[in-house]
């Protein structure tokens, strides 16, 4: 019977080891050897290999045992909160970090640097997700509100900017904003019929929003902020797209939001042409507030 060797004291799997490479050195095959000891075969020619590279004391040692790249899964609570906080109130070069905006990498790299370990690029996602830091390109709302108007820009106006961007070495992006509340209702769970299963939460609310960009390729690029969205705070947003575009222009795509068409934007970009330009989707949205206009 097999047992998880890793659950042995290391005085345990020093032994089992050192029983093994006698056996291979008495002709055993790793099969058999494997049967004896309880080990997979695979486990046994690994050992035989570092015995005849590195020699048998080395083999029977072992290597350090601890928690490899990328075993480690998971937050705790307490880290949770600390990571969605950095995100919201720094940007990642703030925090010391290669990064001009939140991406996957980014986020992945916070929590080696404050939680001590390495998640995989897919788990990060996933957590992101569950925090609601989730893309959504406007087009398909828009798609939803006027389908033949936006098929017609699909048809004219998008391959052209789609030509453009591959003449000058440019790279298309989406973007979009988004609020999101600590108590609202998200997840689902199996429960027995009539038992509604119960998820304990903090009693404290909090807010946050964020303005994202997606490419054709479904790179993610964010930056959270808890104020209202001005003209100021997306075009420190442009400014951090710019950086960590690397020297390729980005070509923007956006919604008809009103602080997207207000003065101060449209002058910032004009004097940026080489770097950032933005195309705006057919309307589609009802008029804003007119309060929020002055605010911008």
């Amino acid at each position: 019977m097999k047992i998880d060797a890793r659950k042995l004291s290391p005085q345990e799997q020093r032994e089992k080891r050192s029983t093994a490479l006698r056996m291979r050195e008495q002709g055993y095959t790793y099969k058999a050897i494997g049967e004896a000891v309880g080990v997979h075969p695979r486990t046994i020619a690994h050992w035989a290999q570092v015995a005849e590279h590195k020699g048998e004391k080395a083999a029977i040692a072992g290597g350090q045992r601890g928690v490899r790249q990328g075993d480690r899964r998971s937050l705790s609570s307490s880290q949770e909160v600390l990571i969605r906080t950095l995100m919201t109130d720094k940007m990642p070069d703030q925090l010391k970090l290669g990064f001009a905006l939140w991406t996957r990498d980014a986020v992945r790299e916070l929590i080696r640097q404050r939680c001590g370990f390495l998640m995989p690029v897919r788990t990060v996602g996933e957590y992101l997700k569950r925090w609601g830091y989730t893309p959504q390109r406007p087009l398909h709302r828009a798609y939803q509100q006027k389908p033949e108007v936006v098929q017609h820009w699909l048809d004219n106006e998008y391959p052209r900017i789609a030509q453009r961007a591959r003449a000058e070495n440019g790279e298309i992006q989406w973007g979009d904003e988004t609020g999101m509340r600590s108590d609202s209702h998200a997840g689902r769970s199996y429960a027995p019929i009539g038992e509604t299963p119960v998820r304990l939460v903090s009693g404290s609310r909090f807010s946050t929003n964020m303005i994202s960009t997606v490419t054709n390729r479904g790179k993610l690029r964010f930056m959270l902020y808890r104020e209202t969205l001005t003209a100021p705070v997306l075009i420190r947003f442009l400014s951090r797209l710019i950086r960590d575009a690397q020297g390729r222009k980005v070509f923007l795509i956006l919604d008809n939001l009103r602080v997207h068409h207000s003065k101060k934007v449209s002058a910032w970009v004009g004097d940026r042409k080489e770097q950032i330009e933005l195309f705006f989707l057919p309307a589609y949205a009802p008029e804003l507030n007119p309060d929020r206009v002055s605010e911008l």
